[in-house]
């Protein structure tokens, strides 16, 4: 039986024996905006006992680099080639369906002129990078012009879809379907990731000689990407140990031994759970310091087979260094000013969502720091690396803190700007409470309202009421605070008049949501629900081919309910037909959280698209949270999982 380890046990002692060279990798896909915090916390723990820490994010990396003159040629001359076999196999009869498909595309992307392309790509890069960002129209066109080279891109990858903004690229491939994931790894003609790692990565690791490489895989879109680096790693530099962690290996932990091939072909270790001292002791284990066994939060192979520790690790936030962004590159993201990741709370205080999985990541559920820490911190932090701007990536920020963090802010003239999710609590309906938090430099505020029906609600069990929701709403945005509203249909038990209620509240409080998300229901594997579906009315499917699976196929057990599918087609029927007031020309939350920190008003009318005389409906674009810790992967999830959560774990 797993047991806990508290962080003042004898553990926690500096070690002086031999230091280990270590590299953190942060693979693709992740939005281009900002630092993720995992790596910062690895480092800085690892710094502190006297590890040499090269970090390194390759997705940042892998974007400023696909937006390049060097690489575009490149896969013009990758496309030549490819189409000079297609034709070839064409004259000699041998051309199946699949390959006609692609020589089509090829053909189709021969006419562009990739000098002139590759000198737009050029041209947007230096948009995102300057005071041109904050001009509506000059953005829009910078992040059109990603997706038009990322469109490119793709042909040469046939049949895989690489998307600009990431989280919706599709190399064809389910990553939850083992034998799927194995095959992907090593097909050259679809997994881009592969020329990444071969361009951007191996020359690297050959250059520094790290005896450690430490890959944190976050999210489900992550997974090809991340396991590809390490699977090539391992093969190039059979001397390295090659360790991964991240919030989907904690997720997949009881398949991961099933598949054996992991530990051998890709990588030698896993870390569960939360991540900073479990890599610091598998390091001192490695150089002989430790058993392996001992290592908490350890996944590794031995001549028994796979090993799980029976010891679990949960950190004490009070007592971990600051983040260590030292070594990344901070003003290479797609923003004109630095913006950083803060995380004060390790898990969600509330902690009780029938939907919700987050705190799979997490052994030990909601731990926080005092306010007067976090204030001290965010100060290191602004003077440290000379950033103003603030992503705080908590789960939900806890009402109290909130109060005292602002309070802080505004006493001490700390002098930034922030962001983060919120839960709408009864506790914060004094409109002083808003005036002050926009005063302390808050800008935008992203909620997970999931529905707008009480009994719903409370069947979620959230328990708010509906009054609070809209009070919270309006006072915020009285404040000036920027309002992103998150809810789904399709909840178990959710009817269709309750789903348009939701619908309907979203409308008639238009003027106090400035932005908007609505998704179907997905019925995550680690929720309360789908451990005891019997009590939601629901029966789950398992098929026997998802043998990595993070969410599960669901039918209600009596009649009256929301389907997956009526849930999906009423999303689709607001985004048709109800979304063109929040639509967006600028779609990055940070992006719209720069615009607020810069006109100092949530009123933006130069961001929304604008309906053309005599078009259709449809719209371009939306403001989205992208997805994190493996919830939503790849699909429309339950949105409040679709939110950035940064964590150094596991």
């Amino acid at each position: 039986m797993s047991h806990l380890i508290q962080i003042e046990g004898a553990g926690a002692r500096r070690r002086s024996g031999r230091k280990l060279k270590t590299m953190l990798l942060f693979p693709p896909e992740w939005v281009p905006t900002a630092p993720y915090l995992a790596l910062p916390c690895l480092a800085a723990v690892l710094r502190e006992h006297g590890h040499e820490v090269i970090q390194k994010d390759v997705n940042i990396e892998m974007y400023n680099h696909f937006f390049s003159d060097m690489f575009l040629i490149w896969i013009k001359a990758r496309m030549g080639m490819q189409l000079k076999e297609l034709e070839a196999k064409e004259q000699a009869g041998w051309l199946t369906d699949q390959e006609a498909d692609q020589k089509a595309c090829l053909e189709a992307k021969a006419s562009i002129d990739v000098f002139e392309l590759a000198e737009r790509a050029e041209r947007a890069k230096r948009i995102v990078h300057s005071e041109e960002f904050y001009d509506a129209d000059k953005l829009e066109w910078a992040l059109n012009t990603f997706r038009e080279v990322m469109q490119y891109i793709s042909a040469a990858y046939y049949p895989a879809s690489l998307v600009f903004y990431p989280m919706e690229s599709n190399l064809g491939y389910r990553p939850g379907v083992s034998k799927e994931v194995f095959a992907c790894l090593d097909d050259d003609q679809v997994n881009v990731y592969r020329d990444v790692c071969r361009q951007l990565v191996l020359p690297v690791v050959g250059r520094e000689s790290p005896e450690v490489v430490g890959v944190s895989i976050g999210t489900q879109m992550q997974l090809l990407a991340g396991l590809t680096i390490c699977k090539m790693i391992k093969e190039a530099f059979p001397q390295i140990h090659v360790v991964v962690g991240g919030n989907v290996i904690t997720r997949l932990q009881e398949e991961l031994p099933k598949h054996e091939r992991f530990f051998t072909e890709v990588f030698d270790s896993a870390i569960l759970y939360e991540g900073e001292h479990a890599l610091l002791w598998l390091l001192e284990a490695l150089s002989g310091e430790r058993d392996l066994a001992s290592v908490p939060n350890l996944m590794y192979r031995d001549g028994q087979g796979i090993r799980t520790s029976q010891e679990i690790y949960t950190e004490k936030t009070t007592a971990l260094p600051l983040p260590d962004f030292d070594g990344l590159p901070l003003d290479s993201y797609f923003v004109p000013v630095r913006i950083l990741p803060y995380l004060a709370t390790r898990g969600c205080y509330w902690g009780r969502c029938t939907f919700c999985d987050h705190g799979q990541g997490y052994f030990d559920q909601y731990r926080g720091m005092p306010a007067h820490l976090v204030v001290q911190q965010l100060k290191a932090l602004k003077d440290k690396y000379r950033c103003e701007h603030f992503l705080f990536s908590d789960e939900s920020y806890p009402p109290a803190l909130f109060k005292k963090v602002t309070q802080l802010l505004v006493e001490q003239n700390v002098g930034i700007k922030w962001t983060t999710l919120i839960r709408f609590e009864e506790t914060l309906q004094d409109p002083e409470i808003w005036k002050l938090a926009a005063k302390s430099g808050c800008c935008t505020l992203y909620y997970g309202m999931e529905s707008a029906n009480e009994r719903v609600l409370n069947l979620m069990d959230k328990h708010v009421k509906k009054s609070v929701i809209e009070h919270n709403l309006k006072e915020a945005a009285k404040a000036g605070i920027w309002n992103h509203v998150m809810a789904f249909y399709g909840f178990p038990g959710e009817t269709r008049e309750e789903a348009l209620e939701t619908r309907q509240f979203i409308l008639d409080n238009q003027p106090y949501i400035h932005s908007v998300e609505l998704f179907y229901f997905v019925a995550y594997r680690h929720t309360p629900m789908v451990r005891n579906p019997e009590k939601f009315g629901i029966t789950i499917h398992k098929q026997e081919e998802y043998d990595l699976p993070l969410d599960y196929y669901y039918t209600l057990n009596e009649p009256g309910g929301l389907s997956c599918l009526d849930a999906m087609q009423l999303c689709e029927e607001f985004y048709r037909n109800d979304f063109q007031p929040w639509a967006v020309r600028v779609n990055a939350r940070e992006h719209v959280f720069l615009y607020i920190s810069k006109y100092g008003t949530n009123r933006l009318p130069q961001i929304y698209a604008q309906r053309k005389e005599g078009a259709a409906d449809s719209v371009s674009g939306l403001v989205t949270w992208p997805v994190a810790l493996g919830e939503g992967e790849g699909k429309a999830g339950e949105p409040s999982m679709t939110r950035v959560v940064s964590h150094a774990v596991s």
